[in-house]
């Protein structure tokens, strides 16, 4: 065989492989998060120690992705304006098969977040993420009492949207920070897991399921059996979380 035909055989090679993975690649989901974490808030009752390290460590491990595109918003900047504004133009980019995730750490009350200046509702979280055409939706909330998001008939505009909830405590419980820690309890957890933690069949893709239960495993068993994370909503067990 001349050096020329085993040129061209190489080339046709290399055409027939790229032909082969160009499904996949077209195919591939992107991941548009938004994380915002508010531990310093006016004057200084109210503050917290780790929301904002919180989102900023789920910012970070979300751009060691290739396919993730991700905003941080943190304390003064995370203001109740710029929380759902800069939310609705990152999610408005999204297409039907890419993973939208609202990640909120921060004080929470019983009907919604507290942002730096204003309560936002999840009523009004709820509205941005309905505006959004990807069709895996997410939304996890790192505060206390987080767990009434899917009561008092606040999930009924959801009933209809493929979108998982995932909250860090019960409605009767909170969330756990302490002095020692680098992040809270439910955020350190849930970054362990999306790094690779909660793929326990090694396919690279960490579900729904998959994260639910190395999250809720590791929070309740750090916890001394204190604090249990909630997941709830209308999507599918294989609901891709993070794609790697």
């Amino acid at each position: 065989m001349t050096r020329k035909q085993k040129a061209t055989i190489m080339k046709r090679s290399v055409i027939f492989l790229f032909i082969l993975c160009f499904p996949l690649i077209a195919g591939a989901q992107d991941i548009y998060l938004f994380s915002a974490g508010v531990a310093d808030y006016p004057g200084k009752q109210n503050d917290l120690l780790l929301p904002a390290r919180d989102a900023g460590a789920v910012h970070r491990l979300f751009l060691q992705n290739g396919r993730a595109k991700s905003v941080l918003l943190t304390n003064e900047n995370a203001s109740k304006r710029n929380i759902l504004t800069k939310a609705r133009n990152h999610f408005s980019k999204a297409k039907p098969d890419d993973i939208a995730i609202f990640f909120f750490s921060g004080h929470g009350y019983q009907g919604g977040f507290v942002a730096y200046d204003e309560f936002i509702s999840y009523d009004e979280i709820r509205k941005l993420l309905s505006s959004c055409r990807a069709k895996n939706k997410m939304i996890f909330a790192d505060a206390c009492f987080s767990g009434d998001i899917r009561e008092n008939g606040h999930s009924a505009s959801h009933s209809k949207q493929n979108v998982m909830l995932f909250l860090s405590s019960r409605s009767n419980e909170y969330s756990i920070e302490r002095k020692d820690m680098k992040n809270g309890l439910f955020a350190a957890c849930l970054v362990r897991a999306l790094k690779g933690g909660a793929d326990t069949n090694r396919d690279r893709t960490i579900t729904a399921k998959e994260l639910y239960k190395a999250v809720s495993k590791s929070v309740r068993e750090l916890s001394n059996d204190r604090q249990h994370p909630v997941m709830w909503g209308n999507f599918s067990d294989n609901m891709p979380v993070m794609i790697w």
